[in-house]
């Protein structure tokens, strides 16, 4: 499933975009769980010019890898 959002917003607005979205697909069409996803991103100067992401050495930052959300200890106790 793709979801696609159109025109230039700050990343707080893309955030709120995404979770709007995904709580509509859920919803809607009775989705509860996903096998990862993949989401790219066009970075902009907030006047529609492209930017490349660096790292803190100056590296260009093509991709990040994440493993998902924080799981707590208490997610994993199991009182048996």
């Amino acid at each position: 499933m793709q979801i696609r959002f159109i025109g230039e917003m700050s990343i707080a607005e893309l955030r709120q975009a995404l979770f709007e979205t995904i709580n509509e697909i859920e919803d809607e069409f009775a989705l509860r769980f996903s096998y990862g996803a993949v989401l790219f991103i066009n970075p902009t100067d907030g006047l529609g010019e492209k930017v490349s992401p660096r790292n803190r050495l100056g590296h260009q930052v093509k991709k990040v890898t994440k493993k998902g959300p924080y799981r707590s200890a208490a997610d994993h106790y199991d009182p048996r």
